[in-house]
């Protein structure tokens, strides 16, 4: 009698090729850092404090999930998820950077531009993407998209620092609402010009204010007036105390100091920045009150819901299409693991504090 022979699934490991990426001219701009810059409405949004704390918390949240694959699966009355096993560059889309950098800056350029860019590097064997580069957007340009702030659809030709990609082989993301540069170019604009008269405020030192000659005294031309000003300035800055004589008098203004560092008016710029960028004013230091352990577990569910979930969106739902995964394949943010986390453990606070509901569709099913 034969013994039972014993067969065992063979499992291999996905072969790599290198992408043909070189086949275009802008491929080999990809990795000269050198040449890579920020565009300079991106630099100045980000210098006003409540945009860079808004996308800081923003960027965090989006490098913070991991991402979880699945397959629909109909039931007979609903359609189910089936989680399954990932891909390898859904834990580092970038062998070379760490999978919270290249996430993070896809998530800024969407909130910055409406769109980014992921640059392919390598494929399985099946010819599916295996990694991936990420591409600053201030440096891809499409000659075939209108001159608007938005683009309405995947592009056909793409130039990257100024030299043709092949489309094939980049990642678009787009995102379903206008990048701030775009967006927010006024009121960012208006923030900025606030700080600078606060800035020019602070760099005074002693209280504003002007002198003026006695009646008694013989009139100084224009350019005396101008040298004994400077005078004035330039000796204030050594120390604070000053001498004059009986010619000149020194007077002040009558402006308060909050009036002239427009606290209220860069309060409602600061308000304009979270309503900009779909972020409760609280959670950037605005209107803040009493943080208890209830709301601070409501701020990250605000946090995700209003601020974070369109960037969300525009990630695992374009990495779910045909030219990532085979048809029928999806991922998604593991956001219900991140808000479970958070919970403190004593089970009093635990009662005060259920786990939100999330909606249906970012629900892990049991």
């Amino acid at each position: 009698m034969r013994p039972m022979a014993l067969f065992r699934r063979k499992v291999e490991a996905p072969a790599f090729a290198s992408a043909p990426v070189g086949a275009a001219a802008g491929a080999s701009q990809i990795g000269q850092f050198y040449s890579y810059s920020v565009g300079a409405s991106e630099e100045a949004a980000l210098s006003v404090p409540t945009i860079s704390r808004a996308v800081s918390l923003l960027t965090t949240v989006v490098g913070t999930l991991d991402l979880k694959s699945y397959v629909l699966q109909w039931s007979g009355e609903e359609y189910e998820k089936i989680w399954v096993q990932g891909e390898t560059w859904m834990s580092r889309p970038d062998p070379s950077v760490p999978r919270q950098w290249i996430m993070g800056k896809t998530a800024r350029d969407l909130i910055m531009y409406g769109r980014a860019h992921w640059a392919v590097t390598s494929r399985y064997s099946t010819g599916f993407p295996a990694t991936f580069q990420w591409l600053p957007a201030n440096m891809v340009s499409s000659e075939k998209m209108p001159a608007s702030p938005e683009w309405f659809g995947m592009p056909s030709d793409l130039e990257f620092n100024g030299m043709p990609l092949d489309v094939s082989n980049v990642i678009t993301f787009l995102s379903p609402n206008q990048g701030i540069v775009y967006a927010g170019r006024r009121a960012v604009q208006i923030a900025l010009r606030l700080d600078q008269a606060a800035e020019r405020f602070a760099a005074t030192e002693i209280a504003a204010g002007y002198l003026q000659q006695t009646s008694n005294s013989e009139p100084m031309s224009s350019e005396e007036l101008g040298e004994l000003a400077a005078a004035w300035s330039n000796a204030r800055r050594v120390s604070a105390i000053g001498a004059l004589n009986s010619a000149v008098e020194w007077k002040e203004f009558s402006s308060d100091p909050s009036k002239l560092q427009l606290v209220e008016s860069r309060k409602y710029a600061a308000l304009e920045m979270a309503r900009l960028l779909d972020i409760p004013g609280y959670l950037l230091g605005i209107d803040q009150s009493g943080m208890t352990y209830q709301n601070a577990q409501q701020s990250r569910q605000d946090l995700i819901l209003f601020g974070a979930r369109p960037v969300l969106h525009s990630i695992q739902e374009r990495l779910s299409m045909n030219d990532v995964l085979p048809n029928g394949r999806h991922v998604q943010f593991d956001q219900e693991s991140y808000l479970e986390q958070f919970m403190v453990e004593s089970p009093e606070i635990q009662k005060e504090m259920p786990v939100p509901d999330l909606p249906e569709d970012e629900m892990e099913l049991e």
